[in-house]
């Protein structure tokens, strides 16, 4: 130490131009902040909560749902943006409450402020809120309400109605209620309802009441070629081929060289490409399916091939909702047309294209495997659309919180009762 004159060298922890801020002065700016964050959704909350327009640089959003106006705020503040992430977390995994979530937390915060101020250990506040949690959740416990067995289905509609009573669709409530506890309904339990596979398509135009489900599939008309409308547009107990494949003829890529010595060669080349679209088609047809869907397209010439057939065939369908045609029909996707066996294919008790608005969507019901429901929502704009998707989408997931909760009730009563 004598060697450096009795001075130590400087130890440089952070990078250079951070600011490092702590103590009391920066607590209490933190709760400032979070407080500032809660103030901006509290008039969100409740039936007599208002909506919020937020415009983001781009687009125009209108929402009275928490974690869309908290992920819409874009908050900078460290300490703010706590509530951001508790709020996304309760919409992730509850879906409801995320308003809920925020104004407790800023509450919490409030109260504990003066004692922030008198200088206590933050150690000893965080202590005192363990304790305040247990004796809530204990409470909770005390006034928690058994749904019954197989979860009660006039309790499922009160927990989608007490959902929707914030939101825009509210006086809806009879409407969608047994709607959305229908499609949660129909999911496999097992191990848990996926909502994945519950599709909401959004038609602009008609009244909110024109929303309706599908027990199965519903999915928009895909583009389609000359001859489509020559299809025969309905069928019943229809086999249906799901595929991977491209059904159409492919044009020469930019700058190809093909060196022939005989003109007649040429002509080989362009009948062998025939040849195999032609041998794909035909085995399409020889699988017995009368509804053919794929991912990848399905030019003019497969177009007019399956409708002098009176076959059904529709390309660059999404792959969401092909899985669930797969889910709901009990077909396989395929990524060849050889070797097409009848296990392969999906069956269904009834499908047609159907009108909705001014779209043409593609309906199949009376699924034999049906764990997959639609819900097709009307309004008069996109923003009311998209709010009631938002809406709709909470209700969802609040009813499999309670049919996964009423399942959870009979697997510890049935333990209980077991020797």
């Amino acid at each position: 130490m004598a060697g450096y004159g009795g001075m130590q060298p400087g130890i440089i922890l952070l990078r250079e131009g951070t600011d490092q801020s702590q103590g009391k002065a920066q607590l209490i700016s933190n709760i400032n902040a979070c407080q500032a964050v809660a103030d901006t959704v509290r008039t969100t909350l409740g039936p007599r909560g208002m909506d919020k327009l937020v415009f983001d640089g781009q687009r125009v959003t209108i929402s009275n749902d928490g974690a869309t106006i908290m992920k819409l705020l874009d908050i900078v503040h460290p300490a703010a943006k706590t509530l951001v992430d508790i709020s996304m977390s309760q919409d992730a995994e509850v879906g409801d409450g995320t308003t809920s979530v925020v104004l407790l937390a800023g509450e919490v915060l409030k109260q504990i402020k003066p004692f922030v101020e008198e200088g206590l250990h933050p150690q000893i506040i965080m202590g005192g809120l363990r304790k305040a949690a247990q004796v809530a959740v204990a409470r909770l416990k005390e006034i928690a309400v058994d749904i019954g067995a197989a979860g009660n289905r006039d309790m499922l509609e009160t927990f989608a109605g007490t959902a929707l009573n914030s939101k825009l669709i509210s006086n809806q409530k009879s409407l969608f209620c047994p709607m959305i506890v229908d499609a949660v309904s129909i999911l496999d339990m097992e191990p848990a309802p996926d909502l994945d596979m519950v599709g909401i398509k959004k038609v602009p135009g008609g009244d909110v009441t024109q929303s309706f489900l599908v027990e199965g599939v519903a999915f928009k008309k895909a583009f389609s070629y000359a001859g489509f409308e020559m299809m025969q547009k309905q069928y019943t107990n229809p086999k249906i081929l799901i595929l991977n494949v491209e059904l159409e003829l492919k044009s020469e890529k930019e700058n190809a060289e093909v060196r022939i010595t005989d003109p007649g060669d040429y002509q080989s080349i362009v009948d062998a490409e025939w040849q195999i679209i032609y041998e794909k088609l035909d085995k399409c047809v020889d699988s017995g399916a009368q509804i053919i869907l794929s991912k990848l397209p399905i030019g003019d010439l497969a177009t007019q091939y399956f409708a002098d057939r009176n076959l059904f065939c529709a390309g660059r369908v999404d792959a969401s909702d092909l899985k669930r045609v797969a889910q709901a029909t009990g077909g396989h996707m395929q990524s060849t047309v050889n070797d097409l066996t009848p296990d392969v294919l999906g069956e269904c008790g009834e499908f047609e294209e159907r009108q909705v608005g001014e779209e043409r969507y593609n309906v199949f019901t009376k699924c034999t495997n049906a764990k997959t429901a639609t819900i097709v929502l009307r309004g008069g704009s996109e923003q009311f659309i998209e709010e009631s998707h938002r809406s709709i989408h909470d209700a969802l997931m609040i009813v499999k919180r309670g049919l996964m909760s009423a399942r959870r009730s009979e697997e510890h009563t049935s333990e209980l009762q077991s020797p």
